[in-house]
């Protein structure tokens, strides 16, 4: 039935800019560097002596932002679908979990961020090869820089998804969404145990796996919590 119930979700999102949206993401953050290098890169390339590493913070400086606002539309989005068509009631109706249900809400919001993560490392890849960084790509930072961060990031996707699933007013997570944005933005300045700095990898202890390891476990904890809270109230 989980089946069924993903191919249906990925239908209803077809012609709704989610996957327009999905690229536009990594787009834009690699767009903001082509700007930044096309602009000063002599003097971007003077300010270390590994043109990669630096190259790849700079990609990384606007992921975490552009992750948390992707997550609060595609959430949004999702949720609206549903309530537009008066959905909730219809998939209940079938022989159907609301457990399976927002399961399949959620594995197509983290398909969808997966493949935004993706475009990203090959999109950061590909000008990084065009500006001529070096012979030795650093594949591993890559990938680092680009899946880290989403998956620092699921316990912000299951708080966004749980508020936009049992909000009647789609404004609230919306709301919920720019404050996270905000948060992101301000992430050295927060302290380790707030969600929305985890995206950014920074960490007291200075270990990028520590914030992956605690998204993981949190954005469990919650998506566990909001599945229970959706399941048990009435449907919109």
């Amino acid at each position: 039935m989980i089946g069924k119930l993903l191919t249906a979700d990925f239908l209803k999102i077809k012609r709704k800019g989610l996957w327009f949206l999905t690229a536009l993401g990594p787009i834009g953050v690699v767009a903001l560097q082509m700007v930044n290098y096309g602009v000063r890169k002599d003097y971007l390339l003077q300010q270390s002596e590994d043109d990669w590493s630096y190259y790849l913070l700079n990609v990384h400086s606007f992921t975490p932002l552009a992750l948390v606002l992707g997550i609060a539309i595609l959430t949004s989005f999702i949720a609206s679908i549903e309530n537009e068509t008066n959905a909730w009631k219809q998939l209940i109706a079938l022989p159907v979990s609301k457990l399976t249900v927002y399961l399949s809400k959620f594995t197509v919001l983290a398909t969808l961020l997966l493949l935004s993560s993706t475009l990203l490392m090959v999109f950061t890849c590909a000008y990084g090869m065009f500006l001529d960084l070096g012979e030795s790509v650093p594949y591993m930072e890559l990938a680092k820089y680009s899946y880290y961060p989403y998956l620092a990031a699921l316990p912000i996707l299951a708080l966004q998804l749980w508020i936009a699933s049992v909000s009647h007013n789609q404004g609230i997570p919306i709301t919920v969404g720019i404050f996270g944005v905000i948060f992101a933005y301000s992430a050295y300045v927060l302290p380790d145990w707030m969600i929305w700095k985890w995206p950014s990898l920074m960490n007291e202890w200075d270990e990028p796996i520590i914030n992956v390891l605690f998204g993981l476990a949190v954005g469990i904890i919650l998506y566990i919590i909001g599945m229970i809270d959706f399941a048990r109230r009435d449907v919109k």
